[in-house]
């Protein structure tokens, strides 16, 4: 077969429009004697003139019944034709369309005293319907000749009496009417096919040629039309009225009681239709399942339930299954899969866990239960899960019968309460004063409790308590999961009390971030940003719910010693943040050159009216709170190339140091600021373990969603080390930094620990992360060896280039450890493996971390929000040994560096950026 290229109608997202061309046709005019007898068809403008005012009016119709409202032509003088030439757009669009659309077009008259269908003033000079899609399920396109049923409106029906396209049928009948054929109207319907193939360019454009065709083909035309109105004059009444189906239209529209032409009418409505390059045929939307009834109130022990799949139905004998037997597709049994039944527990199951639970309901002997050493092998194994396990009923019920022993394990409490049913009252009631008798928890846990799985509002105060005994330091690394959990709280919109008496979280972190400038610094941001998000994927009822948050912050700030003072520079910072905006935008949508540009901004900011050149007081930089700038050095600032045009901005500080600073606008920096967040609390967990990578995360603030702040770094990416040294091009730049003849390979010892750590630290770290499109511009090399990532456009395993390795271990990075058989390569690699080893241990507060920012609107986490936790709790490979999972990590290391596809990748990027530059 011949290849067939053709699109879909769900993916055509533009509106319906078609073109009023002209009206072609006419009809003997009324007899004198007849407008005698009806002196209120003399007010119709149709009989006063063969080219009075008319318009045209087109609405959309499916299942007969009209999807839009009508669309009108506008008012238009004739002289010699009924002509409008006019586009007229519907206001709905291909990708909505059903497959029995149709266009009902009527053509309007006008009359004073109005007549039989009249709406208003005007009445149906005639009607046609016109289906949006032909027999092959494609959308119709081009010129089209549409027939107009005089005296009748268009009714847009499925079996509709004003079709635009009239079936011929010859009757073999003796006794039948002779039908006349005319040779004429047969060659002008051979021509108008061919007229429309040469419109599509089926047929090859000849200029002078097609001009001849034309002309000949409007002089037969109009003879063809004379002939035959007056052969249809000779012909009796009754063969004439019989002939015609708008002559029937008419009898039946006047009920032979008003006068008629004395003869037929014949007109026909040209219409042009869009073209497109490609057939467009028609695809139905896939809708997803039907959502579970907000009825159905899941507990916290069945929010992680994963929708069950259709039943397997086995058909009993002498039942007949769908495409069984004689009855083929029509079988005696239905299969309907309903959700809710898919998410409730088994009901037996339910039953069998309401006896066994009876048993412990009151807890007086449970309270000396004590497990064997089998039981306790057991609930070692249930405490071992990931948070992400879901909990079988028969572990539940264990869990629940020896809850008293487990309140002594701070690892059980999460379990425990899974595997309560939170909808019964007295259960939930005895589970809550188990809580009280619980053991410290960790922090992990403790979030794990404010994620969206758990809703009790006990639950919640207890994670919430366990938080105050963190520090200003330790909170801030949770900080920006914290606000994201306050979607979770049970706080109303509504304006009429403080979020504080709702949440025990809210009020939490409020009365901490009043009492610590950091802390309320970031809160305030992070805050800021959400109020600032107003895409789709924000609920409205969250946005009320963060400026609520917002308001009472400021509210408790006020009441404190300095709290004035303290929301004065918050909004200070926010009229900062407004003007390198501003002047951020002006130079993104320039198209000036970087040099105009770089100059513009200067002259921007030593401007005295923007009040940049001096600060006074000093103000706390909202990315890093703790330096306070006191002006711009405007000699500093640099504009970059690429496609936003960040503005490289440097500020002087109290301490007398300079900080630079990169100001973007039109990016989302929320998951960077996330990725960067991550890798800060990592290091904190590896320097735990007494295991100082040489990490150094750079400080990013988003505030808002277009708009943010990131700390710039004087460094050097590995493109521009390499395209400036030619031989081992890292070692090189780093000899040049800190040389030392008396070193390991020519340079200072520290330098090249603090490489090698360094690039440990990132790779493992990336990995786990599934951070994608790495290259060489955005791997970074500090001059005092820091080696560092930037860019995380892309996370959780996603990548724009195909076959992109899992970590990115360059070929220059080796090289500057002195090669694969190095000692150097061999330390690497150990701390590597000690760096997966000390995260793994705590992969329980990384994935809750995620969890938290599931509903954050990070772009690579709302793709798949189902699958977030999922994608990175994989690369920690749970499921193996310690041993294992270290074997696993240095395959997938030796494999990227003997990987042929990354060096390939990389020279397609360098050629790229060179072939744009």
């Amino acid at each position: 077969m011949e290849p067939f290229s053709f699109a879909s109608s769900e993916s055509l997202n533009y509106s319906v429009s078609i073109r009023i061309i002209n009206l072609e046709g006419e009809e003997a005019p009324l007899l004198f004697s007849t407008l005698l007898d009806h002196p209120e068809l003399r007010h119709i403008g149709s009989n006063q003139s063969s080219h009075s005012d008319l318009y045209v009016t087109v609405q959309v119709w499916a299942g007969s019944k009209p999807l839009t409202v009508p669309v009108q032509t506008a008012y238009k003088s004739f002289r010699s034709e009924r002509k409008w030439n006019e586009w007229l757009t519907l206001p709905i669009t291909y990708s909505t369309l059903p497959q029995n659309s149709r266009l009902a077009i009527t053509i309007w008259d006008l009359s004073p005293i109005g007549g039989a269908g009249a709406h208003g003033h005007a009445i149906p000079f005639g009607g046609t319907t016109f289906p949006l899609f032909d027999r092959d399920n494609q959308v119709q396109k081009g010129r089209q000749k549409c027939h107009v049923y005089r005296h009748q409106q268009a009714d847009g029906n499925d079996d509709s009496k004003t079709p635009a396209a009239i079936s011929k049928k010859k009757t073999n009948s003796r006794k039948g009417p002779t039908v006349v054929e005319d040779k004429d109207a047969e060659e002008l319907d051979r021509m108008e096919k061919l007229f429309k193939k040469h419109e599509m360019g089926e047929i090859p454009r000849v200029d002078w040629l097609d001009q001849l065709v034309f002309r000949g083909f409007e002089k037969r035309g109009l003879q063809s039309a004379r002939s035959s109105l007056k052969a249809v004059h000779r012909q009796p009444a009754s063969q004439a009225n019989g002939s015609d189906p708008s002559q029937g239209a008419n009898e039946s529209h006047n009920d032979g009681n008003s006068a008629i032409p004395p003869g037929p009418s014949s007109f026909m409505l040209n219409v042009e239709l869009p073209r497109f390059d490609f057939p467009v045929v028609f695809a139905d939307h896939e809708y997803p399942p039907p959502p579970i009834s907000s009825l159905l109130q899941l507990s916290g022990s069945q929010s992680n339930i994963i929708l069950k799949p259709p039943p397997e139905v086995h058909f009993g004998p002498g039942i007949n299954g769908i495409g069984d037997g004689d009855e083929g597709h029509g079988g005696r049994l239905i299969q309907v899969y309903d959700p809710e039944v898919g998410a409730r527990d088994n009901p037996a199951e339910s039953k069998h866990r309401r006896l066994v639970r009876s048993q412990h309901r009151n807890g007086i002997l449970d309270k000396d239960l004590k497990p064997n050493a089998k039981v306790r092998d057991e609930l070692n194994l249930i405490m071992s899960y990931s948070p992400t396990h879901i909990l079988p009923p028969e572990e539940k019920d264990l869990i629940w019968k020896f809850r008293y022993h487990l309140t002594r394990n701070k690892k059980a409490l999460t379990k425990f309460v899974k595997s309560v049913n939170w909808q019964d009252q007295a259960e939930s009631k005895q589970a809550v004063q188990v809580l009280g008798k619980w053991t410290d928890i960790d922090v992990d846990d403790a979030l794990e409790l404010l994620g969206p799985t758990f809703d009790n509002s006990a639950v919640r105060a207890f994670a919430v308590e366990r938080l105050r005994k963190a520090d200003d330091n330790e909170l801030l690394l949770y900080l920006l999961q914290l606000v994201q959990a306050l979607k979770y709280e049970h706080i109303s919109p509504e304006s009429g009390h403080e979020v504080a008496q709702d949440s025990s979280l809210a009020r939490f972190l409020i009365a901490r971030a009043v009492n610590s400038f950091v802390l309320g610094n970031n809160f305030w941001w992070y805050v800021m940003v959400e109020c600032d998000d107003k895409t789709q994927d924000q609920a409205p009822e969250n946005q009320a719910i963060y400026n609520k948050i917002a308001y009472d912050f400021m509210m408790e700030l006020v009441k404190r010693p300095g709290g004035k003072e303290t929301r004065k520079t918050l909004l200070r910072q926010a009229e900062w943040i407004a003007i390198l905006s501003k002047i951020s935008g002006e130079i993104k949508e320039s198209n000036e050159s970087i040099a105009k540009r770089t100059d513009r901004v200067k002259h921007f900011l030593a401007d005295p009216k923007n009040e940049l050149t001096i600060i006074d007081p000093p103000l706390p930089l909202p990315l890093d709170p703790s330096v306070e700038i006191i002006g711009v050095a405007p000699e500093d600032t640099i504009v970059f190339k690429s496609s936003l045009h960040p503005i490289k901005v440097t500020f002087k500080t109290t301490s007398g140091r300079k900080y630079p600073i990169l100001f973007k606008t039109g990016d989302d920096l929320r998951q960077d600021q996330l990725v960067i967040q991550i890798i800060t609390l990592m290091d904190n967990l590896l320097q735990k373990e007494n295991l100082d990578l040489k990490l150094s995360p750079y400080k990013i603030l988003a505030t808002g969603i277009s708009a943010g702040l990131s700390q710039f770094v004087p460094s050097m990416s590995f493109q521009g080390i390499a395209s400036k040294y030619r031989n081992n091009p890292a070692l090189a730049y780093l000899k040049q930094n800190n040389p030392d003849s008396q070193g390991p390979l020519g340079l200072r010892k520290e330098t090249l620990d603090t490489f090698v750590k360094s690039c440990a630290g990132y790779c493992v770290i990336t990995y786990i992360l599934g951070v994608g499109d790495r290259h060489l511009d955005n791997l970074l090399l500090a001059p005092d060896g820091h080696f560092f990532h930037a860019d995380f456009g892309y996370i959780l395993g996603r990548d724009p280039k195909p076959f992109a390795p899992a970590m990115k271990l360059s070929k220059e990075m080796v090289d500057c450890m002195g090669g694969s058989g190095s000692e150097y390569y061999r330390q690497f690699k150990q701390y590597c493996f000690l760096a997966y080893s000390a995260l793994r241990k705590n992969s329980n507060l990384i994935l809750n971390l995620f969890s938290l920012m599931v509903d954050a609107n990070i772009p690579d986490i709302r793709l798949e929000p189902d699958k977030a936790v999922l994608k990175v709790k994989e690369r920690f490979h749970l499921e193996l040994s310690e041993e294992d999972a270290i074997r696993h990590l240095e395959r997938i290391m030796d494999d990227n560096l003997n990987a042929l596809v990354p060096v390939v990748i990389d020279k397609l990027h360098e050629l790229v950026q060179a072939f744009r530059a």
